[in-house]
């Protein structure tokens, strides 16, 4: 939510949407795994949700550099402010997602409860339950990205707003690793 909260209000609400649409696909393709049963290995090798943590936690590192030195707060400042791609910020939401081991841990300790053998395909009855996950976290996502949006509207035309706003992003992106690194709970 952070996230998606900071790209909008950093680089707008298109931004922010692109980002969510990227958290989105990587949900899926964690409810996919649940689905065909993979995510165990979570439970069963603990190095592999290690691996996969501290690999995200590098990977927003890289995120936040990127955002700290982006085009908006080199020194010069004198060329024009170029946004990312929004393939760029979908394909950013999507790796996010997929390197952060808690949301296949998320889903296998949620869904559970609600799965039921008799009423059919368990991994079609994930993917039913991700799709909900996914409508509902849209919609409330959906308000944050109008709201956080805002910000950057009132920023156009205002320089120290624009060169601050990737230090913002920067600094966000460095917590949520410190939060993935740090916390050991499983």
């Amino acid at each position: 939510m952070l996230l998606v909260a900071a790209r909008s209000a950093a680089q707008g609400r298109m931004a922010g949407l692109m980002t969510q649409v990227g958290i989105s696909a990587g949900t899926l393709v964690h409810a996919l795994i649940l689905a065909l049963g993979l995510s165990q290995l979570f439970l069963a090798v603990p190095y592999a949700y290690d691996t996969v943590r501290y690999l995200g936690a590098a990977y927003l590192i890289f995120l936040a550099w990127q955002a700290i030195r982006g085009p908006e707060n080199a020194a010069a400042n004198s060329a024009p402010i170029t946004d990312l791609s929004l393939l760029v910020i979908f394909r950013q939401g999507l790796i996010t997602n997929l390197l952060n081991p808690k949301v296949a841990l998320f889903f296998l300790a949620l869904f559970p409860q609600f799965l039921d053998p008799e009423k059919g395909l368990i991994g079609l009855q994930v993917m039913l339950l991700a799709t909900l996950f996914v409508a509902i976290d849209f919609a409330v996502h959906g308000v944050l990205i109008w709201i956080a949006g805002s910000v950057k509207s009132f920023s156009t035309g205002r320089r120290n707003l624009k060169k601050y706003s990737g230090y913002f992003l920067g600094f966000v992106f460095t917590g949520l690793a410190a939060r993935l690194v740090l916390d050991e709970k499983r």
